[in-house]
């Protein structure tokens, strides 16, 4: 674009050049015109040069880079690292936010509240098992359930070592884990790990579960070779900024979406506490992934906001991924963006400092055309016939300058973008 926008400069300004030297040596304009010691042909020259020197496209060239240069290091000062333009240009087209639920509408800091036992084992070797289990899992529900495991094991006098090694651990992204500890086949998981290895559920634990999931509380159900051996009730408290982000997003006229692989009671109840209406609940990575594609089919770009291992792909999928900067390596690695201080207060910045970015870049576009418009007919010679005023090659330059300066200083305005006043904390 900058290389067209220069050849079209140089041809205006030949053209200049030929409209006034052939009519001063056809004597067509008065020979008064022509400044003493200098020619038709030299006369002719520099309006040429003023030309060429007055539209030159640098203020085009800076109008971009610049912005995005100065709204990537302000956004950094905010708390939000946005990674280049590309993705500073595509947030400000987002209609739909998605959010994971575990760690990103939650603080990310689950605890036990409640556990049972549906079997003969003792709570010894129950909480033994489990440990061995969850100690391998790096989900922060995992690691909650191993610190009241241990907890247990010292209220009932055990030091936990007996079945600390595990054998054929296999990861079940979405449901849970499974293993062998010692000659006893574990699971730990939620309620699709159990079907996927047809473990009967009966009333009691089915009647634990429901009881547990309309007060929005996650049930890690252990299973011990086969059979329901007891279970653990986690709640994960909303971030109390959850609910005032979805609304503000709403305002901005902008739908939020929660996708996550909890249960759908549990995430039903988290969706309704922070005003979020659409849910898809039981996901795995890969699904949620697909739901991310899904609503990019219905129109309207999606950022995807999550923390974790299993959100990564649905943010790569996004056509801007925002990750949580408490999160896991490699969810920040594959996002777009980077809320450095773990705030949803920052998706709204992220999504505002971009749009704000773009209205800047048009503005700057428009005044670099406007300017070059303006100056362009001035350094051509349109006022001399009528004003005497003509603009030297010195003069043009300085004006060109003037125009790369202006555009410069223009993106430095958005120095001074401060968060939305109803989003930023008291």
């Amino acid at each position: 674009m900058l290389f067209v926008s220069l050849n079209q400069v140089v041809v205006a300004a030949f053209l200049t050049w030929l409209g006034w030297f052939i009519p001063g040596e056809a004597r067509i304009y008065p020979r008064i015109w022509i400044p003493k010691a200098m020619d038709a042909f030299e006369f002719a020259l520099q309006f040429g040069i003023s030309v060429l020197v007055v539209a030159c496209p640098c203020a085009l060239g800076l109008a971009t880079p610049t912005a995005v240069m100065v709204a990537t290091g302000k956004g950094a000062s905010q708390g939000v690292l946005i990674k280049g333009g590309n993705a500073l240009e595509k947030a400000h087209k987002v209609k739909t936010v998605v959010f994971d639920k575990t760690g990103t509408l939650t603080v990310g800091k689950p605890s036990v509240v409640s556990s049972v036992l549906f079997s003969k084992f003792s709570m010894e070797d129950f909480c033994e098992m489990t440990i061995a289990a969850e100690a391998n899992s790096e989900h922060p529900i995992a690691r909650a359930v191993v610190e009241h495991a241990k907890r247990l094991c010292q209220k009932y006098g055990s030091q936990n070592e007996h079945f600390t090694d595990i054998k054929d651990f296999e990861v079940h992204p979405g449901a849970g884990v499974s293993g062998k500890v010692g000659d006893r086949t574990i699971l730990v998981g939620n309620k699709r790990l159990m079907r996927l290895f047809d473990v009967p559920l009966g009333h009691e634990v089915d009647d634990y579960v429901t009881e547990n999931e309309q007060l929005a509380r996650t049930c890690v159900l252990v299973s011990i070779d086969g059979k329901p051996a007891g279970a653990f009730a986690v709640t994960d408290p909303v971030k109390p900024e959850a609910a005032r982000v979805i609304s503000f997003l709403h305002s901005m006229s902008i739908s939020s979406v929660m996708v996550t692989g909890d249960n759908w009671a549990t995430a039903t109840a988290i969706a309704g506490e922070v005003g979020i209406q659409k849910v898809f609940a039981e996901t795995d990575p890969l699904g949620k992934a697909d739901k991310i594609k899904e609503l990019q089919l219905n129109g309207g770009s999606v950022a995807m906001v999550g923390d974790g291992i299993n959100d990564s792909p649905a943010l790569v999928a996004a056509d801007v991924g925002i990750a949580i900067g408490a999160g896991t390596d490699v969810a920040i690695e594959a996002a777009d963006v980077v809320l450095i201080k773990s705030s949803l207060e920052d998706v709204i910045t992220a999504i505002d400092l971009s749009r704000k970015t773009m209205r800047r870049i048009r503005i700057n576009y428009v005044w670099a055309l406007g300017y070059n418009v303006l100056g362009m007919p001035i350094a051509a010679g349109i006022l001399y016939p009528f004003t005497g005023i003509r603009l030297p090659p010195w003069l043009a330059g300085a004006c060109m300058a003037a125009s790369s300066i202006s555009v410069v200083c223009s993106s430095l305005l958005l120095q001074s973008y401060k968060k939305p006043l109803h989003v930023s904390s008291p």
